[in-house]
C-alpha cells in the first residue's frame, strides 16, 4: 500500500542491501527484463497471460500484481497503441518494473502504480479499464510450504488478498463489456469459476498442456462483464514437443510475440 516515505536512515542504521538482479529478455530478445536474481523468477506464465488479452489500440489495460512488469511489457510490445498500467504491492518490484519500462522505451505505453488491491490507490478508478489481466498467487495460505525467500512467498502464496479479493478487484476495475483474464493452476479452476459465476459471461477456459498425454497444470480463464454468453471450454494449447522444445503454436507466442486467441 502506498503511504508516506520512510524516515531517512540514522547514523546507526546500516544502509539497505541493494537487490541483486539479472538482465534477461522475453519474446526472443524483443523485450528486455531486469529481475531479482533470487526469489520469484519470471517464467512463461505472464507471457501467455499477456498474449491472451484481446487489446487493441486505444485500450486501457490493468495488470494486477505486475511484479517486474513482464506481462505488461509483453502486451505493450504486441499492441503499441494500448496503454498498460501495472499495480504492484512490493515497492522494490514496482521500481524494477518502472526501470524496465524505461529500458524498453515504453514510457508512452506503460506505467506502474505502487499499491494494494485491498486498498486501491486513488489513481485507479473503478470501471476505467477496457481489459484487466492478473497472475494471482497460486497457493492458498496455510496449504503451501513456506518459501525460503520472502519475495517469492508473496508472489506464489496468497496473503491478506485471497483469490476472491483478486477477482473482486479485477471485476471492479473493468468497464462495461470489458474483459478480465487470469492465468491460474488447473486444480483451482473450480474456485475461480465459482467466483466468476453469476457476475460475468462469455467465460472461456483454455487449458495449457505441458506435453502430449499430460494433464494441464495451468489454465487461462477469460470473462466479459455484462455478458450473458455461455461458458466455452476451448481445445487448449500444447506447449512442448516430445523432445522438450516448444510446439510451433507455443513458439509463435512465447518467442514470436503473437496473440493467443480465446
Amino acid at each position: 500500500m502506498s503511504g508516506p516515505p520512510p524516515n531517512p536512515p540514522s547514523a546507526h542504521t546500516p544502509p539497505a542491501t541493494p537487490m541483486a538482479v539479472t538482465d534477461d529478455t522475453l519474446l526472443n530478445g524483443r523485450v528486455k527484463l531486469r529481475q531479482p536474481r533470487d526469489g520469484y523468477r519470471v517464467a512463461i506464465d505472464p507471457v501467455l497471460l499477456a498474449a491472451a488479452v484481446p487489446a487493441a489500440a486505444g485500450d486501457m489495460v490493468l495488470d494486477v500484481g505486475t511484479g517486474v512488469g513482464a506481462a505488461a511489457l509483453c502486451l505493450a510490445w504486441r499492441v503499441p497503441g494500448c496503454r498498460v498500467v501495472g499495480l504492484e504491492l512490493q515497492r522494490a518490484l514496482g521500481q524494477l518494473a518502472s526501470r524496465n519500462i524505461d529500458t524498453n522505451r515504453f514510457d508512452d505505453r506503460a506505467s506502474v502504480v505502487i499499491g494494494d488491491l485491498q486498498r486501491p490507490p486513488p489513481r485507479l478508478a473503478p470501471t476505467s479499464f477496457t481489459h484487466v489481466m492478473a497472475n494471482p498467487p497460486y497457493m492458498e495460505a496455510g496449504r503451501a510450504d513456506p518459501a525460503p525467500h520472502a519475495g517469492k512467498a508473496t508472489a506464489t502464496v496468497e496473503g491478506e488478498a485471497d483469490l476472491a479479493a483478486w477477482v473482486r478487484f479485477s471485476l471492479l476495475m473493468a468497464r462495461q463489456h470489458g474483459t478480465v483474464t487470469f492465468i491460474h493452476r488447473a486444480d483451482r479452476l473450480d474456485q475461480l469459476l465459482a467466483l466468476l459465476s453469476g457476475r460475468v459471461g462469455d467465460i472461456a477456459v483454455l487449458p495449457l498442456w505441458p506435453g502430449a498425454d499430460k494433464p494441464a497444470s495451468r489454465v487461462i480463464v477469460q470473462a466479459r462483464r455484462d455478458s450473458n454468453a455461455p461458458l466455452r471450454l476451448l481445445p487448449g494449447l500444447l506447449l512442448h514437443r516430445p523432445d522438450g522444445g516448444y510446439t510451433p503454436a507455443a513458439d509463435a507466442i512465447l518467442r514470436g510475440g503473437g496473440p493467443l486467441v480465446l
